[in-house]
Order: structure tokens, then sequence, then C-alpha cells
């Protein structure tokens, strides 16, 4: 427990915010892990200071797979009272900046590779470390068909986002987009000779509403009450346009995602978006609607009787089963063939993203002794 404790000091001083290099934590784990005879691949990002890791040690084999990323949401406009890049122990609590999301888990998994290191493993151990996870996975996307001939088949695989150590077997998949819309400038006088953009992407947002009503509509058809929210979810963050209140605009740019069940197919969506798009710019004669997709995950959606979920509940030694409202890098995985859960320590509800973030010890020590009964089965 004190060595996982004295590694999570040393990773939550890294300031990691995702639009910061990673390379220096990235040295750090990379050093760590090649001292104790892992074999390791950095997997550099192809246009950002940023890397991942793929590290693995004992015979070749399937084995069970670890994962986390070392990215971490701002600090700014957040009220702190206390250092968010230094670790403070208070009351069995330890604060700073991804302590729960997800430094916690990746201090014990590094603390755990110490002992793995010096054991007789009869099965790989592999750890998969990403980055630029918290806007939108974006890291693993471009990481994981490096990845894919360098993790072969592992029988597990065990994303440590937060969960308390219950055992998550789903979360909905997300994609992004950005739109712009196009209309015609002229003097606010005669506004209406001109075609305001901003009134175009107003249209637009209305039909988006529209598909978010028929998702949450009495017989849509596709729910899933395990989630808070048990219908895919439309939602626009962001709307821009317009220089000066007399000039009609001529450029209007919004963003907006859809986070959907598994039921739901995204081309479906993106069909249903498309035809809206060409119905307003025939409402707007002149206007032009242009959209692009920026950043997609896939969603996770596990059986709650399969044999992964069955393994880590045993090492967990929690019975529960869950799924959760954030996404996470597991669909990855389980895309390409791995049974994969998420199961890590901390709360995302109660301490993620929050000013003064936490981990209990107790959460902590608890995810060591999980790992430990997960190397009791590889040794």
């Amino acid at each position: 427990m004190s060595r996982t404790v004295d590694i999570l000091r040393e990773l939550v001083a890294f300031d990691t915010v995702s639009a910061k290099s990673n390379l220096a934590i990235i040295d750090w784990i990379e050093s760590h892990l090649t001292a104790l005879g892992f074999r390791v691949t950095r997997i550099m990002d192809p246009d950002e200071p940023k890397a991942g890791l793929y590290a693995e040690i004992g015979p070749n084999g399937d084995g069970v797979i670890l994962s986390a990323h070392t990215d971490v949401v701002p600090v700014d406009g957040q009220n702190w009272t206390r250092p968010p890049f230094e670790l403070t122990e208070e009351d069995g609590r330890l604060y700073g900046r991804g302590t729960t999301d997800m430094k916690g888990f990746l201090a014990s998994v590094l603390a755990f590779s110490e002992v793995a290191a010096s054991s007789d493993l009869k099965a790989p151990i592999k750890l998969v470390i990403s980055y630029d996870e918290e806007i939108g996975c974006v890291g693993m996307a471009r990481m994981i068909e490096t990845l894919r001939p360098l993790i072969g088949t592992p029988r597990i695989c065990i994303v440590g986002e937060p969960t308390s150590l219950d055992v998550a077997i789903g979360h909905k998949g997300k994609k992004s987009y950005r739109s712009i819309c196009r209309g015609t400038s002229g003097h606010s006088a005669l506004a209406p000779k001109f075609v305001n953009a901003i009134y175009v992407a107003t249209d637009l947002i209305a039909g988006l509403r529209s598909l978010q009503a028929k998702f949450a509509g009495a017989g849509a058809g596709v729910v899933d009450d395990d989630y808070a929210v048990p219908y895919s979810t439309v939602h626009v963050g962001k709307l821009m346009g317009g220089t000066a209140l007399n000039i009609v605009p001529d450029v209007a740019e919004l963003l907006f995602e859809i986070r959907y069940l598994a039921a739901d197919r995204i081309d479906d969506f993106e069909a249903e978006v498309a035809a809206l798009a060409a119905q307003v710019e025939q409402d707007h004669c002149g206007a032009v609607i242009e959209i692009d997709s920026l950043t997609s995950y896939p969603g996770l959606d596990v059986k709650p009787d399969a044999d992964c979920v069955k393994f880590v509940q045993r090492i967990s030694g929690k019975n529960g089963i869950t799924k959760v409202a954030y996404g996470t890098e597991a669909g990855f995985f389980d895309a390409i063939g791995i049974p994969t859960v998420v199961c890590g320590p901390g709360s995302m509800e109660g301490q993620g993203h929050k000013a003064d973030e936490y981990i209990l010890k107790s959460e902590l020590e608890a995810c060591d002794a999980m790992l430990m009964r997960l190397l009791d089965d590889l040794i």
C-alpha cells in the first residue's frame, strides 16, 4: 500500500492535462517498467508531442491486459483548496488531480508490476497506457491498430476507470461533430434579402432536438434501464456566429454529439442528420450545411454472465455489476475481440473531474488486493 501511494505521488506531480504533452510522465513510466524487465513499446502520436505505451512481462501467451490513461481534465476555474498537482493526504483521503480518474489505478498497477516482475509467471501481464482519453478517447483511437498485433489474444482486459471496484459491463458509444452553416452576408436593414447563417444553424438545432425527442419518446423501442438516462442522447454544446448586430451573419458553427446505446446504429443516426441538413438547406434557399465528424469511441455491452465478468467479480471480491454513464476505452478492446470489463478504484460520480478530487486509501488498498489475486491466477 505504501508503495502504491509513493507512485501515486509521483504520477500526480506530472501536469498531464490533455492540452499538454504527456511525454514526461511516459518517460517516467517507461523507465520504471524497463528497469523491472518489461518489454516496452512506445507508440508516438502522429501529430502531437504525446505517446502511449504497451508493456508486457512473462512468457508468450494470452495473459491479461490492464489498461489506464495518463491524461487528466483541467483545473482552471475550479476552486481547489489543496494543490492539484501535489498529493495531499488527509483523514484517509489522497487529494490531487487524477487520483480517482485514473492515476490511482495506474499507481496500483505500477506497484503491482514490481511484485509481478519478481514472480514466476505462467502467463504474461500486458499493460496498455494511453493518452488523450479525456477529449474523446483520441489517443486510443490512434493507438489501437498498432496495439492489435502486439497484444495478441489475451483472455481478458480490465480497464481501470473508477467504478468503486464494481464490475461495469456497459457504457454508451459516442461520436461528436462540427457543423458549419453558411448563408449570405449583408446590412441588417435589409436582413430579409439575405440568408442568416444563425437562423440556418438554429433550424438545424431544432431538428437535432426532434431526433432527441424521438430517442426519448414513448414506444421509441430502444431503451436500457441500467443507465441513468436509458436511451441514446443528442446534445448541442456550442453555437458560434455573427460579427456585429447590424451585419447579417454568413457563417455559424455548432458542435454536437450523440451518446448511443449499442442497439442504436450510428449509421442510421447520421443518415437522419444528413436528411435533416438537406431539408434545412431547402428551407433557406442558398444555405449550405457542412458536417464533419470530430471524435468517436465505441460503446461496451457485455453479457452479465460472461466469463470475464465472473473472473473480475472473483478477484475484486464484489458481486455487483453496473453500467456507467461516462465513456471509456474499453469498447476499443471489445471491438477487436478481447473480453473486456471496466473495474477500478474510486467513484467518478463522487470525485471525478471535481475540485479537490481525491481517492480513499481504502479503495486503493482494495485495488492492490484485487491485483494480487489476479497475480495468484497467473503464477
